[in-house]
């Protein structure tokens, strides 16, 4: 077992943001279309994260033209070019599953106000 844990852990990503469920982030996943490769923003709420260490994974939902989308993202994945935390979000609950049945100012979250130190 102590091999497979220092298997994982040697895959582990350290570069990416403290995220929490609540935040409205930014992702760069990089797609590959035939033999070209681009960078694609898609930006959302994480309404859910599950699993730990080389398994973990987290959902982005955001509304596009009027209809809801969700993504599934392992956060380890080679695919995530880097994230941005546009803001931290204020939640009570681990997910977020009840946005989905609101609709406009009802499904926003609140900000967290970060005060820095000086």
């Amino acid at each position: 077992m102590d091999i497979l844990r220092a298997l994982e852990n040697e895959q582990i990503r350290t570069d990416l943001p403290n995220m929490e469920v609540g935040d409205f982030i930014k992702i760069h996943a990089k797609i590959i279309e035939g033999t070209r490769e681009r960078i694609q923003v898609f930006e959302g709420t994480i309404i859910g994260m599950k699993g730990s260490g080389l398994k973990e994974t987290f959902t982005v939902r955001r509304v596009s033209y009027g209809v809801g989308v969700e993504r599934i993202f392992p956060v380890n994945s080679p695919r995530i070019d880097h994230i941005e935390i546009v803001r931290k979000g204020v939640v009570r609950r681990a997910k977020l599953y009840y946005l989905r049945d609101r609709v406009g100012k009802a499904a926003k979250v609140k900000e967290r106000l970060i005060l820095k130190k000086v």
